[in-house]
């Protein structure tokens, strides 16, 4: 049967099917157009999302950061199911930054507004958690009674600083350029006490005064002690050090000084080497323990209160000459144990370097001759063992200033910090040497800064606080913050995560590594050590193009292995949470 249709109705069928591919092709363009748009978000997501994975290290991130300039320099703490972090823009203006611990996202960010002191400007120093309660602190100094004073005050969510400000030091200086500083200290994040010490030099008195403060969680005193420590600059190469302080789960409180020089008449190095301790059982009251020390320099120290109720002490020593002038160059590491119920030195061992890390660190030439290294080796951890040893973590630091530019008072300087190779140093319980090997890295970063202040490692002349170098908070969020590394302890192995170059895949030899320029383009390594201390690298196996770099110089430690990290690159900001998987 044949249908005839006229033109009419031809026209419309014709319409009809044209209408009909024109709606299949308009489905196909819109499907098309939803599957590319799925595609290219679930890209975008998976790149934001995406990390350089190595090994055991599980890293997630919460929601990027807005971009206000503002850059976290310090995470305070985690409570009551946020985390708290310190922020800082154009470098003098501090915020409080608050996330939520299981996502990680930003809930507030608000001004810290310290106002001022007798009508002067007080100049921000830090921030803590105590009890999970935050305190600002800050310093002024009183040109007309020569007082360098520091104060603290509760302060809320939203910045806003308490009316009840307590005044923490009002320590009597010299002059203002010789006001000295203030140093904190916490016992293992326990945040219910802290330790604040003040040192200044008396250059006409040839004395330094030092004044050591614990604080409760209402920052109200629970010990004070201060000594005014003279000089001999008569004697020969004469040196006075505060070491170190540190305080135990008892809120026992220790302090370490060591005054040096050269008898020449009896061709010997003279070492007074003391830990002043102040114990809470004891009422606090002094307690000298003196330590002996003959024919070697003690370069530095460092403590460790443990919960047996021992002190350790560990750091670099010199060797000295048959005239008695010490050589001033590192020799190797000693251990110092003392027992806190006798007030005993139990032992006291001197480790060399073994002939093996000297090569790693000099070269062969220079190892085969007997060279020891150059003093710029600081402890930067230590890291009490299973068995009652220590991994002591010792790291290349330097700084260099340059020139001063700029007109009329205000002059800016570039700083340049350099931190590179760890050397690990292993020790058995006994303080004798287990082994040792060296993390090869190499790493710097230049800052511009209006001002440069010292931070703990504070030199003046024969008068020494500290060794290490610690970076101002003023001077973090713009680099030096991807230097150092990050050691991770668990299941008695230690991990050791930095930034390197991304050539430096599998290199563990110094003589190969290749310098960390841009660290914007910096990739996550991490070194792994057996309990013989033989190292595995691991590296990502794809590097993830324009990936997030952590910034080892701002995270916060958890437990033994997780830690809170802040991770960047240029404009754009993460916090995050880092967890070494069993």
């Amino acid at each position: 049967m044949k249908i005839k249709l006229n033109n009419a109705y031809l026209l419309s069928w014709e319409v009809f099917l044209l209408y009909c591919r024109l709606f299949n092709l308009f489905n196909f363009l819109q499907m098309r157009k939803a599957f590319y748009g799925f595609f290219f978000f679930v890209l975008a997501f998976t790149t934001l999302n995406a990390q350089n994975k190595i090994d055991k290290i599980n890293l997630t991130y919460g929601e990027e950061l807005p971009d206000d300039r503002q850059k976290i320099v310090k995470i305070i703490g985690e409570n009551a199911n946020k985390i708290y972090a310190l922020g800082l823009a154009d470098k003098e203006d501090y915020f409080i930054k608050i996330f939520d611990s299981k996502t990680m996202k930003l809930l507030s960010s608000k001004p810290i507004i310290i106002p001022s002191m007798n009508n002067k400007e007080v100049d921000f120093e830090d921030i803590f958690m105590l009890n999970g309660n935050l305190y600002a602190i800050g310093s002024v100094y009183n040109k007309s009674d020569k007082t360098f004073n520091l104060i603290g005050a509760n302060i809320s969510e939203n910045g806003v600083l308490s009316n009840n400000t307590v005044s923490l030091f009002n320590s009597v200086v010299a002059k203002k350029s010789d006001r000295g500083q203030f140093y904190f200290k916490q016992y293992n994040n326990k945040g219910d006490t802290l330790l604040i010490m003040h040192t200044a030099l008396f250059d006409k008195e040839d004395a330094v005064k030092y004044e050591v403060k614990l604080f409760d969680q209402q920052l109200k005193t629970i010990f004070f002690t201060e000594d005014k420590v003279q000089f001999d600059d008569h004697k020969k190469d004469f040196e006075f050090m505060i070491a170190d302080f540190d305080l135990n789960f008892q809120n026992d409180v220790f302090l370490v000084i060591n005054e040096s020089y050269r008898d020449s008449k009896l061709r010997q190095q003279i070492e007074k080497f003391q830990v002043h301790a102040f114990k809470a059982a004891n009422g606090y009251k002094k307690e000298i323990i003196d330590i002996n020390i003959k024919g070697k320099e003690i370069i530095n120290c460092e403590l460790m209160a443990n919960t047996k109720n021992v002190l350790k002490l560990v750091g670099f020593y010199s060797s000295v000459r048959d005239n008695g002038k010490a050589n001033k160059e590192l020799k190797g590491v000693y251990n110092a144990t003392i027992n806190l119920n006798t007030n005993t030195n139990d032992n006291l061992k001197f480790n060399e370097f073994d002939y093996e890390t000297k090569v790693k660190l000099l070269g062969e030439r220079k190892a085969k001759k007997g060279k020891d290294l150059k003093p710029l080796y600081n402890i930067t951890t230590l890291i009490e063992k299973e068995d009652g040893g220590l991994i002591v973590l010792s790291e290349f630091q330097f700084y260099y200033v340059g020139r001063s530019s700029g007109i009329g008072p205000i002059a800016f300087t570039p700083v340049t910090y350099n931190k590179n190779e760890i050397i690990v140093t292993c020790l058995k319980a006994d303080g004798s040497l287990d082994w040792s090997n060296v993390v090869a890295k190499e790493q710097d970063a230049t800052v511009t800064t209006v001002s440069f202040v010292f931070g703990f490692g504070a030199r003046d002349g024969n008068f020494t606080v500290g060794g290490a170098i610690a970076i101002p908070l003023g001077q973090m969020g713009k680099g030096p913050e991807y230097l150092g590394a990050i050691p991770i302890y668990h299941n008695e192995q230690l991990n050791i995560l930095f930034n390197d170059h991304v050539k430096n895949k599998g290199i563990t030899s110094m003589d190969e590594i290749r310098s960390l320029g841009n660290y914007n383009n910096a990739v996550p390594t991490l070194f792994i050590f057996d309990k013989q201390g033989n190292i595995t690298r691991k590296d990502p196996e794809e590097v993830v193009k324009n990936e997030l770099v952590i910034r080892p110089g701002v995270y916060f430690r958890k437990s033994d292995n997780e830690y809170i990290v802040y991770s960047s690159r240029k404009s754009k900001d993460k916090l995050g949470r880092m967890i070494l998987e069993e």
